[in-house]
């Protein structure tokens, strides 16, 4: 044990001498022992570089010393894991929302005509002839109205769908495909889980989606679907799946 707890000690000074001139005299590496140790330093050093962007070397030398000592600590050791874990969890969260931020920067500098070019479709065909419009910015026509139930969200339906960019780019169809499709409703994107539940089994309507509503600024990669597209579909809701 006591063996251990100098190979720490050496650890913690060698993690720390850059930030304290006179903590440390610099030794060379003469036996196995040395070279144990010094590894081990590196490697706590590596590891904490990696992980903690932020770090109080004090309080560090301060909680290991206090919890070789067993005097003084400030912390309880059972919630010691659990500090850990909550920081690190905020800080990976922190990370991807940046990730997010700059993704989303970088697409509407790419994509931010196709944006522009999807709200002046929408504004100008909210006042064609037969257009209803929700409260979400969903429009839609009603081809044929139904007389069956209406799905919920929980509800597994039966659909044929035709699916086009604005331009009238076909990117999916269930209708060439020849094969009506199954799901479920809360499986799909908001424009189809919100109209969906507008339609009785039996009816058909074109969705007119705006990009908020389908897959935003990241669609599937390597897919007909661009940023931001606003997408048309003509739904038939052929029956509620039991």
């Amino acid at each position: 044990m006591k063996t251990i707890k100098i190979l720490s000690l050496v650890t913690i000074a060698l993690l720390v001498v850059s930030c304290n001139k006179n903590g440390v005299t610099n030794k060379s590496l003469k036996t196995e022992l040395d070279s144990i140790s010094y590894a081990i330093g590196m490697d706590v050093a590596r590891n904490v570089k990696a992980s903690f962007t932020e770090f109080d070397k004090d309080l560090f030398i301060q909680g290991y010393v206090n919890m070789s000592d067993s005097s003084n600590v400030l912390i309880e050791e059972a919630k010691v894991q659990q500090i850990i874990q909550t920081y690190m969890q905020k800080q990976q969260q922190e990370k991807v929302k940046k990730q997010k931020e700059e993704a989303l920067k970088k697409a509407e500098e790419q994509f931010g005509e196709n944006k522009v070019a999807g709200e002046t479709f929408l504004a100008e065909n909210i006042s064609k002839e037969g257009v209803e419009t929700t409260e979400s910015g969903l429009q839609y026509i009603v081809l044929k109205q139904g007389s069956g139930e209406t799905p919920e969200a929980t509800s597994k339906v039966k659909v044929h769908y035709h699916g086009t960019r604005i331009d009238g780019t076909v990117f999916d169809s269930s209708v060439d495909r020849g094969k009506p499709s199954e799901f479920g409703v809360n499986q799909v994107i908001p424009g189809w889980i919100e109209g969906l539940q507008l339609m009785k089994a039996g009816s058909k309507y074109k969705f007119f989606i705006p990009q908020e509503l389908a897959y935003g600024a990241f669609p599937r990669q390597g897919g007909t679907i661009k940023p931001f597209d606003a997408l048309v579909f003509e739904v038939e809701l052929l029956e509620i799946v039991k």
